[in-house]
Order: structure tokens, then C-alpha cells, then sequence
């Protein structure tokens, strides 16, 4: 055990267990789906357009984000966020129609999502480079130890009053708000002195976004998120279409949580002697692999079955992306790097329910489900194929 968790500094304790409390509060993004086009009345084109516009303002929020953390820095920053999170969370659990829901859930993404570049950065500045890999993966574990207990729960809070869905999400928000209030300092950052042959270090969000190497791999990560997204926003449409309740729909979703919290912790010393973009393209294989067997899936049985296929290769891809992520960021722009990474992740939130919608109500589920599978195949062509680039990249920026 002290080989997994032991030799971490106190500042990412605190952030951990904060992550910890806040996850297994996080009713809305499990329940918000079947909330609305079933106690809120909306079709499946506006839930849609809902999730979308909550994707969207994610997007902003972390690109500005990223920019604050690094220019305000990160404790500021995630306070902010948190706050903000609390704020429209209880604002949501009183709205009723859709113009009065759709602009706050939007602005919920741009709050809850500017704290993820900030965070990301924060676990990277007090965490020495040679334990990263085990503090990305104890930190998702708790995150999904914390989905596992929200997905198994959310269907009887909501069944006793889905207003407690938004309370209760805003109760725990408050957990790592305090923590950074009382137990966080600021970290000092390096600031690398300017090179004329080194492009990366110039200041502004343009020079993240003048990196081919980061951006192709940011690319990649928006083909595999789209896939992987699917799973909040059209798996329970086609689940409910198959019959299958929103408390057993909570209980098939809460096995990807409860698989990642009996073995994450044993991935990173699976996968350390393995080259990442391998790494990654194996994960972007399984995941599109489960995916697929979802189009024959027909039982709640059979979706649990998928559930655990694709959850396997989402525990091998999430610390080795997480890990390459930090080894690609300069040091003085590491709060702007990761917020374009996170950005992928808010495209992918966006494009999932609205053309994953789209494909599932004109063509079907298992065009949309095989597509999810063919998709998948490419982002691992593309791993394999710029997995070199990126590692030379990783080595200079370490060798400076």
C-alpha cells in the first residue's frame, strides 16, 4: 500500500479527499439526462441541446481557466470555481423551462469546468515529476469511487425528491472549497528564464496553440472523449428505449466506477514498463471495442457487460494521458496547457449529445454505436503514429 500511496506531499491529500466528497455528490452529471425529459418535460433534441451547452461552457471556462490559474494562480482560481459551482447548482435545482435552465447549465460549465486546468496544474506543481503517475491515478480512483457511490444513489435521491439532486451536489462542492480555503497554499511556480529557440515558453494561450505536437495529441483525445461521452448522454436514451430504468440504468453506470475503484490502483505498475502511446492506443482499442458491443446490447444484463468492457480501457488511458499531458507542459504554462486538454474534453461534451443524438434518433443505435467502435480504431492508428514525436518533445522539455 505505501508503494501506491505513500511518500505524496499533504497539499494533494487535501485535494484528494476534497475531489473525493465533491464525486460522490455529483448527482447532476449522472441524472441530469433523465431529469429533464422526464420531470423537467423536454424532448430529446433540447436535453441534447442542454448538455451540449453545458460542453459548451465548459469550453470556456477552461480555456479561461487555464489562463487564470496561470496568471492569477491556482488556489484563487479553484476557489472561484467551487464557489461559483455552488452557487448555480442550488440556482438549477429552483429553475423550471428551458430558457431559464439552458443559460444556467451553460454557465455551470464555465464555472465547474475552469477549475479542472487549475487543479490539473496545482497536483502537478506539489507533486515531484517520479510520482505523478501514481498521484493521476489516486486521484482518479477517488473520483470514480466517488461516481460509483453518486451513480448507485442518485436514482433514490431523485426518486424522493429530484430537487435533492441539485442540494445535494451543492453540499458536496463545498468540500473542496473549504479544503483550499483552509489547508491549500499557493505553490511556487518556476518561471524559466525566456530562450530565443524555445517557442513554448512565450507567454499566452497563442503558444499552446502553436504547438503542433500538443494539439495533435489533443486532437486524438477529442476522438477518444466523444466515444467515451456517449455514455452520459445517448447510453441512457438507448437504455430506457430498451426498457431499462433510471435506477438500473445507475446501477449498470455505477460498475465503471466500482471496477475502477477494486483495480486502478494496480495500472500504474501494469503499464510503467510500456511505451504511453501503446499505452494509449490499447485503450482507445478497448474503448471503442465496448462501445461497439453496445449496439447488441439489449438487456440490462448485456449493457452491463460493455459498461465493463470500455471501463478497462478508460482505466489504462486516463493516468497515462493525464501523465504525457504534464511531461508535454512547459513549466511557467502548465495551468494553460492543461485547460486546452480539458478544452478536448468539453468539445467531445458537446459533440456527443448533439450529433451522437442526432445519429441515434435518424439512423439508429447501431450505426451510432459501431461509428463509436470505428472511431476509436482511428484514434489508436493515431497514437501509434505520433507517439514518437511527442516522447522526443517530453524528453527536451525535461532535459531543460
Amino acid at each position: 500500500m505505501r508503494e501506491t500511496a505513500g511518500g505524496l506531499p499533504a497539499t494533494f491529500w487535501y485535494l484528494w479527499v476534497g475531489t473525493l466528497i465533491n464525486r460522490a455528490g455529483g448527482f447532476v452529471v449522472i441524472y441530469l439526462t433523465i431529469y429533464l425529459t422526464t420531470v423537467q418535460g423536454f424532448s430529446p433534441s433540447q436535453s441534447g441541446l442542454v448538455l451540449g451547452l453545458w460542453a459548451a461552457g465548459g469550453a470556456v471556462g477552461t480555456l479561461a481557466g487555464g489562463v487564470a490559474a496561470d496568471r492569477i494562480g491556482r488556489r484563487p482560481t479553484l476557489l472561484v470555481a467551487h464557489l461559483g459551482a455552488v452557487a448555480l447548482l442550488v440556482s438549477l435545482g429552483f429553475a423550471r423551462g428551458f430558457w431559464v435552465i439552458a443559460p444556467l447549465t451553460f454557465l455551470f460549465g464555465v464555472v465547474a469546468e475552469s477549475a479542472r486546468p487549475a487543479f490539473q496544474a496545482l497536483m502537478v506543481d506539489v507533486v515531484p515529476e517520479r510520482d505523478r503517475l501514481r498521484a493521476f491515478t489516486l486521484n482518479y480512483w477517488a473520483v470514480n469511487v466517488g461516481f460509483a457511490v453518486a451513480a448507485m444513489l442518485a436514482g433514490l435521491v431523485a426518486s424522493a425528491d429530484p430537487r435533492l439532486i441539485f442540494l445535494l451536489d451543492a453540499a458536496s462542492a463545498l468540500a473542496p472549497f473549504l479544503f483550499i480555503l483552509l489547508k491549500v497554499r499557493e505553490p511556487r511556480r518556476e518561471r524559466p528564464a525566456a530562450a530565443p529557440h524555445a517557442p513554448l515558453e512565450r507567454a499566452g494561450l497563442g503558444a499552446v496553440l502553436g504547438d503542433r505536437v500538443f494539439l495533435g495529441f489533443v486532437t486524438l483525445n477529442v476522438l477518444i472523449a466523444f466515444v467515451f461521452m456517449q455514455h452520459l448522454s445517448t447510453l441512457p436514451i438507448a437504455m430506457t428505449r430498451d426498457g431499462i430504468s433510471a435506477q438500473q440504468y445507475g446501477l449498470v453506470i455505477a460498475l465503471n466506477g466500482v471496477l475502477i475503484v477494486g483495480g486502478q490502483l494496480f495500472i500504474p505498475k501494469l503499464i510503467r514498463s510500456y511505451d504511453r502511446s501503446k499505452v494509449l492506443a490499447a485503450a482507445s482499442l478497448i474503448i471503442g471495442f465496448g462501445f461497439a458491443l453496445t449496439a447488441f446490447a439489449d438487456t440490462a444484463l448485456f449493457y452491463a457487460v460493455t459498461v465493463l468492457v470500455w471501463t478497462v480501457g478508460e482505466m489504462l488511458n486516463s493516468p497515462s494521458n493525464s501523465t504525457l499531458t504534464a511531461a508535454l507542459s512547459p513549466a511557467a504554462m502548465r495551468g494553460r496547457y492543461q485547460g486546452v486538454m480539458s478544452l478536448s474534453w468539453s468539445v467531445a461534451g458537446f459533440a456527443a449529445p448533439v450529433l451522437g443524438g442526432y445519429v441515434q434518433q435518424h439512423l439508429g443505435n447501431e450505426v451510432l454505436w459501431l461509428s463509436c467502435g470505428a472511431i476509436a480504431v482511428v484514434a489508436a492508428l493515431g497514437q501509434l503514429w505520433s507517439g514518437p514525436a511527442r516522447e522526443r518533445r517530453a524528453a527536451a522539455l525535461q532535459a531543460m
